[in-house]
């Protein structure tokens, strides 16, 4: 199937690590143009050089100033999507969650989110065509152990997608949001080791534990969490949005996961 995504241009945040960077990598073997977004400017500029079709953004996007030299970067071009990605808030269980951490994980997860989807989505509606993909979790389906914040803040996320969808459904404009599972990435990496200190138990126990959850019984790769990741961004997914799909190994118990 060809996606149609040559010299078409994309947004991608949280680019160098992890699910995004995965991303990046297919658009990029796709003929697709990249603005990629990440904290670490060492990091971009080694995935800069990978490609010319790479551009580059160092910051958070939770700060204005770099919503700023992200728009300005993509100037007049039309821009085809974005994906909206950054990393989650820190593990923890419910009691030993302050209400500080509450603030800061909603700054961190939804925020600013609302705040670049509105920045892009003007332009995108004037157009007529658009595609915003938000990588959140499989906490949108079933809560993680130890990742209140993430579970909690996650769905608000759901909430804002699932409502704005409806609101603008007849624009040409899709939005949507992918859940993943258990993927090879730091985050979970991070998530093993909350669960090794919480539990006494060795990472290596909770990573085969982790994997049992799953109906494949193993831990997905990036690269296959971002093939349906291009397919949605990609003018195929026309028909598709308000959707939250997960992408879990058979994680999700439930009829509606």
């Amino acid at each position: 199937m060809k996606l149609h995504l040559t010299e078409k241009l994309f947004l991608v945040g949280g680019a160098t690590s992890g699910l995004g960077k995965a991303i990046v990598e297919q658009l990029i073997a796709e003929g697709a143009l990249v603005i990629a977004v990440a904290r670490t400017r060492s990091k971009l500029t080694t995935l800069q050089q990978t490609s010319d079709r790479i551009e580059v953004v160092a910051g958070d996007l939770s700060s204005e100033a770099v919503l700023d030299e992200v728009l300005t970067k993509i100037g007049d071009r039309v821009l085809t999507g974005a994906v909206i990605n950054s990393g989650g808030p820190p593990a923890m269980p419910v009691l030993e969650t302050t209400l500080s951490d509450w603030d800061n994980a909603y700054k961190t997860v939804v925020r600013w989110k609302i705040g670049l989807t509105q920045a892009l989505l003007p332009k995108m509606m004037e157009q007529e065509y658009g595609r915003l993909l938000y990588i959140e979790s499989v906490a949108t389906k079933q809560p993680v152990e130890n990742l209140v914040l993430s579970n909690a803040m996650r769905l608000a996320v759901t909430g804002y997608v699932k409502t704005l969808a409806q609101e603008i459904g007849a624009s040409g404009v899709t939005l949507n949001i992918l859940g993943p599972g258990y993927h090879a990435t730091q985050r979970m990496e991070n998530l093993f080791a909350k669960n090794s200190e919480l539990k006494g138990i060795p990472e290596e126990e909770i990573r085969r534990t982790f994997s049992e959850q799953t109906a494949v019984k193993k831990i997905g790769q990036p690269e296959d969490f971002a093939s349906l990741a291009l397919w949605l961004l990609s003018p195929h997914s026309s028909y598709i949005t308000g959707q939250t799909i997960t992408v879990d190994g058979g994680l999700v118990k439930g009829v509606m996961g």
